[in-house]
């Protein structure tokens, strides 16, 4: 083996291997199963029409001006909103499965937000709802 095909190997082999380490944390950045709903935030409240709810009465929605989504879903007795902030160190997070997922450090939580496993140890940020007049108020 000359030096150029010596070169040419090992920076194939280096960015293989770039890749597989960066694999991980871009997984997450493609995009949810539904689109989020963009929200403005006034006076300390977001409010959703409940039309765009999804069916089941689920939402990721996308407060204007936050690093974080909210993901909403209808419960027996009405409506949660959990912050998608891992508890952990402050890093988004995805659907996994039935609940929320982590890809930095591997937490996962169920969906009414508590840890099912670590690192992270406190549940996620829950928001206090209400439905008005054919909308969701989320207040944050």
């Amino acid at each position: 083996m000359n030096r150029n095909q010596f070169l040419n190997v090992s920076c194939r082999l280096c960015l293989l291997g770039a890749a597989g380490i960066a694999l991980p944390s871009l997984l997450g950045c493609g995009a949810t199963k539904t689109a989020a709903y963009r929200v403005p935030v006034l006076e300390r409240q977001m409010r959703i029409p409940l039309a765009a709810l999804e069916a089941d009465g689920s939402k990721i929605v996308r407060p204007e001006g936050w690093d974080y989504d909210v993901a909403v879903h209808k419960t027996a007795t009405g409506y949660d909103a959990l912050l998608l902030k891992c508890t952990h160190m402050d890093n988004p997070l995805y659907a996994s499965g039935t609940g929320w997922a982590c890809h930095q450090h591997g937490s996962l939580f169920n969906a009414e937000g508590q840890v099912r496993k670590g690192p992270a140890e406190e549940p996620l940020v829950r928001y206090r709802t209400e439905v008005v007049s054919e909308n969701l108020i989320i207040y944050t």
